[in-house]
């Protein structure tokens, strides 16, 4: 049977693409992680690799291999931890990823306090789209993240955290602020800007209001890489766009009552969420992550969703949904 230290080889050469990368991250010669990895081919009379390939890809029996390794790794890991009191005083490493539409803004919410209660934990952040975050739960680069969802993928758990309401902001002189509160159905998409491609934001945005090819200041078409720069943009050349409250909060009040406007009836609303592979061991300071989270949420953000006054938007593809599909 493979040991242990082989199934890290294996997966960490699916992690990276590459032999001598994998041999790097595992801090062996690259003879040493492919002979070791050779030596796994021929115990199990199977080939995990294509290494004609740039990167580096999985045969379709490695693929199925790769899925039981990460579970035997994951329940050594359990093990370890369970031994050495790791369910009482969490240590050790930590990663979290969050999708940079939520990053500025929630991240101030809990950072210091979870650094200062758990000194032991050696935390990492990183900041990324979705899709990656997605790639890197799945081959265990990072533990957990926060995005919105749902995902619809069967090897991740959500753990709802708050659900982040939309509003339209506009250029002073639009018609729409002179509406206390705006209809879907106001919305011009000519005079809507867009975050760039990548963003989940942006497949919300285009889901609730329909957009499909636009251009703003006659043949100018831009999308913006963040929602200071949509601002800015909006401030300087006219137009509108939609902002959820975990940016819009960070506004000055007067720009707010100036340039800010909710939605009627129903407010269209993003589902956030804590995720992580199911097969994750480090189920404790997940808990605890989202405990924290959600108690140091700002009173304008609610843990639970009202169907009556909330419109969900899916994450990715599709028109708008219904509220059980929010996010």
């Amino acid at each position: 049977m493979p040991t242990i230290t082989q199934l890290k080889y294996v997966l960490a050469v699916h992690k990276t693409g590459h032999f001598g990368r994998a041999a790097a991250e595992m801090a062996v010669s690259q003879p040493t992680l492919s002979g070791q990895i050779q030596k796994v081919e021929a115990e199990l009379g199977l080939t995990l690799f294509d290494r004609q390939s740039k990167p580096i890809k999985l045969t379709e029996h490695g693929h199925q291999l790769v899925e039981l390794a990460g579970a035997v790794i994951a329940a050594h890991q359990k093990l370890i931890a369970a031994a050495a009191g790791g369910f009482t005083e969490p240590a050790g490493p930590f990663s979290i990823g969050i999708i940079p539409t939520l990053a500025p803004y929630v991240l101030p919410w809990f950072l210091r306090e979870f650094a200062q209660r758990y000194p032991a934990v050696e935390l990492s952040i990183a900041e990324r789209s979705t899709n990656e975050l997605l790639i890197e739960i799945s081959t265990n680069r990072i533990d957990t993240a926060i995005l919105a969802t749902p995902l619809g993928e069967p090897s991740i758990t959500e753990r709802i955290l708050f659900y982040d309401p939309f509003y339209i902001y506009a250029h002073a002189e639009e018609s729409l602020l002179k509406k206390d509160a705006v209809a879907v159905s106001d919305i011009d998409s000519r005079r809507l800007w867009l975050l760039e491609d990548g963003h989940c934001f942006r497949a919300q945005v285009i889901n609730l209001c329909g957009v499909q090819q636009r251009a703003l200041l006659g043949s100018v078409e831009f999308a913006a890489g963040s929602f200071e720069t949509l601002r800015h943009l909006i401030d300087a050349s006219g137009g509108y766009t939609l902002f959820p409250e975990t940016y819009a909060r960070t506004l000055p009040r007067g720009v707010r009552q100036q340039l800010i406007r909710p939605f009627e009836l129903r407010t269209p609303t993003r589902e956030v969420s804590l995720i992580h592979h199911r097969r994750n061991w480090k189920t404790q300071l997940i808990d605890l992550l989202a405990s924290l989270i959600t108690r140091n949420l700002p009173r304008s953000f609610s843990s639970e969703l009202d169907q009556q006054e909330v419109l969900a938007i899916e994450v990715q593809g599709g028109r708008a949904a219904g509220v059980s599909s929010g996010s």
